[in-house]
């Protein structure tokens, strides 16, 4: 088997054309012909996109040896399939990258981390209560925290699924916040401000993505949104002890349900229905990004794939529908 990481990109693949090469390989599961034969059925990513795949003949042991969220050396072809573009494998063997083909493998923001930071840090210096500035310093000087935010994905799979893409999420949300709370003159915007910089930061504890992206045991048993909340009861009282500065009464509670509501519902994963101003506008605004990132990446990817006919994507089970493609003002 080859190991050289020369190979055409997912997002340059066109129809009827062999492919080799190592790549990402994420939720493999087996499935049966109607022949009642197993075969493989996954999706398969580099730093460009991803695409569907399936092996039409695989063996249960050779599917074991595939781990859930890993890498592989793939052998195979494309075809169109329904306006997807889809691989079929012919050969699959787990592999362990080297530093030269993760690189090719693990997607990253376009934008330079730092100076999305610098814009994040900017916008908390316009915080007017001086509780609600020391508690961002606090956040601020944790180097450790900031570095695994700088780097952190959004998510594992769905909207920002690539290294920084935690942090350009957050800042796209304080911008927007920015923006639309001198509207409504009655919102706290410290608050609303402050809860966005702190609704995910939970994420760089529920996540790991040294390698794959995936969810670290803390992120299984506990998840992002009550980590987000630990953590900050732990820094109010870090900020006590070395600021001398107290959050005023409610402040912390208000600021922990923001962080537990955000996800709006119980059956999205929120812990409590937002039930201030502040929480269910940084609810709003965090879904408004999520889903419009989501939509976007899926019918309007970045790099323009082959056309292979068909006005709509697959059904999207985030959106609960398929997604119409053209942008009919376009060029």
């Amino acid at each position: 088997m080859s190991t050289a990481t020369s190979r055409k990109p997912i997002a340059q693949m066109v129809p009827s054309e062999r492919i080799e090469g190592p790549f990402s390989i994420t939720n493999p599961q087996l499935g049966t012909t109607v022949k009642g034969k197993p075969y493989l059925r996954c999706i398969i990513g580099d730093k460009t996109g991803n695409a569907p795949a399936r092996m039409w003949s695989i063996e249960e042991a050779a599917f074991q040896r595939l781990s859930t969220e890993a890498f592989v050396y793939i052998e195979g072809e494309t075809q169109a399939y329904q306006g997807e573009l889809q691989v079929i494998i012919h050969r699959i063997d787990p592999i362990d990258p080297t530093p030269e083909q993760l690189r090719e493998l693990i997607p990253a923001s376009k934008r330079d981390p730092q100076e999305m930071f610098a814009e994040v840090v900017a916008l908390l210096d316009t915080l007017q209560h001086p509780a609600m500035r020391a508690l961002a310093k606090t956040y601020l000087a944790d180097e450790h925290l900031m570095d695994a935010f700088r780097t952190a994905p959004a998510a594992a799979k769905l909207h920002h699924a690539y290294l920084g893409g935690l942090l350009e999420h957050t800042l796209t949300l304080m911008q927007i916040a920015d923006k639309i709370c001198p509207l409504y003159p009655r919102i706290n915007r410290d608050i609303v401000l402050l809860g966005l910089f702190l609704h995910d930061l939970g994420k760089t504890r529920e996540l790991v993505f040294d390698r794959t992206f995936g969810y670290s045991d803390r992120g299984e048993l506990i998840g992002h949104l009550v980590e987000g909340a630990i953590m900050l009861h732990d820094k109010a009282q870090q900020m006590m002890r070395e600021q001398g500065q107290r959050l005023p009464a409610g402040a912390l509670t208000v600021l922990q349900h923001i962080i537990i509501s955000h996800h709006e519902k119980p059956e999205f994963g929120a812990c409590k229905i937002p039930a201030s101003p502040e929480a269910v506008m940084v609810s709003l605004i965090d879904n408004l990004d999520a889903k419009t990132i989501l939509t976007l990446d899926a019918a309007r990817p970045d790099q323009a794939a082959a056309d292979l006919g068909g006005n709509f994507t697959e059904r999207n089970w985030a959106i609960g529908t398929k997604l119409y493609r053209p942008d009919p003002l376009a060029d």
